[in-house]
């Protein structure tokens, strides 16, 4: 007896399935046709002016005449790797991720930690918390320049009730900076709250109860479960931090413009200072891409954890 395979539901012998080829055909149309708009302009607003600021970084231009300018070389990015301003740009920029990440991911971690264990009103504390984040620089900087005055500000109040003076904030090298993390953490910390709060509802009560049936305590389930499980959150923020950190330009020109004495200047102003203030539109563009090499390198770390872990 010869056994016999039923074709498929729907299917001739000896047909191909015309219809669907058709429909994934028209799909994938339709796909790029949904793309294209985007593509656009990612081509044309992104990796156009990408490849432009490259080209003009090998030319001498400036902003005042046409043109790129006589050709330069490779003499603008040696003229950056040898500039004491460049490199103290670089450094300010390091000094303010290093002033704001940990706190903005160990106080957003409890900040989350205990919103998560309120049962009733936890709306509120979500709202308090991100609300700041998302109020225009301006209105934050502005808020915080008057109650950095040294005299009749809000912080000098506070400090003179305890019998402590107040100090320049803004006009001091040595708190200027420590001034502007204060303002960056109370500002942005709102969003790494969030995603702290998203992965801890993630992790299933189950082991926690399992837990305390064996007899751990609050601080060993912190340890063992909330830790572990919240690893892939916490190497989440603290490159998504670190990256918006050396990104750092808004709230240092609203509050010091880089001051006092250029204490605070970070790269991305250094980038704009000579580029539209000294119209060195070539030399700017050099620096500008010696610091993309690094936003590009601590990307790169993160993808190659990320995948990792993965």
């Amino acid at each position: 007896m010869t056994a016999t395979v039923a074709a498929p539901a729907g299917a001739l012998p000896g047909v191909k399935d015309e219809p669907r080829a058709a429909g994934v055909i028209g799909q994938t149309r339709a796909g790029w046709g949904l793309l294209t708009p985007f593509l656009v302009l990612y081509l044309a607003f992104l990796i156009g002016p990408a490849v432009y600021g490259l080209l003009m970084s090998f030319f001498d231009g400036s902003s005042v005449r046409p043109g790129l300018g006589p050709f330069a070389g490779l003499d603008n990015y040696t003229e950056a790797l040898t500039s004491a301003d460049f490199w103290s740009s670089m450094w300010h920029t390091v000094l303010f991720t290093i002033l704001t990440t940990p706190p903005l991911v160990i106080v957003a971690l409890l900040l989350a930690m205990l919103t998560d264990r309120i049962r009733r009103g936890r709306w509120f504390f979500r709202l308090v918390f991100f609300a700041p984040y998302v109020m225009p620089v301006t209105c934050v900087g502005l808020v915080f320049t008057w109650m950095y005055v040294p005299q009749t500000g809000l912080f000098a109040t506070w400090l003179g009730a305890l019998g402590l003076p107040a100090p320049a904030w803004l006009a001091d090298p040595n708190w200027a900076m420590i001034a502007i993390a204060l303002m960056t953490v109370w500002w942005t910390i709102g969003f790494n709250f969030v995603l702290y709060l998203a992965g801890l509802q993630d992790i299933p009560r189950e082991l926690y109860e399992a837990s305390a049936v064996d007899g751990a305590g609050p601080g060993a389930q912190w340890w063992r479960i909330t830790v572990p499980l919240l690893s892939r959150t916490t190497v989440l923020v603290t490159m998504l931090q670190i990256i918006a950190s050396l990104k750092v330009f808004d709230q240092i020109y609203l509050l010091t413009a880089g001051g006092p004495n250029y204490s605070t200047r970070p790269v991305i102003e250094y980038i704009y200072d000579v580029g539209f203030t000294d119209f060195r539109t070539g030399y700017g563009a050099a620096a500008s891409m010696l610091y993309f090499v690094v936003i590009l390198a601590v990307s790169a770390v993160w993808f190659a954890i990320s995948r990792r872990r993965a």
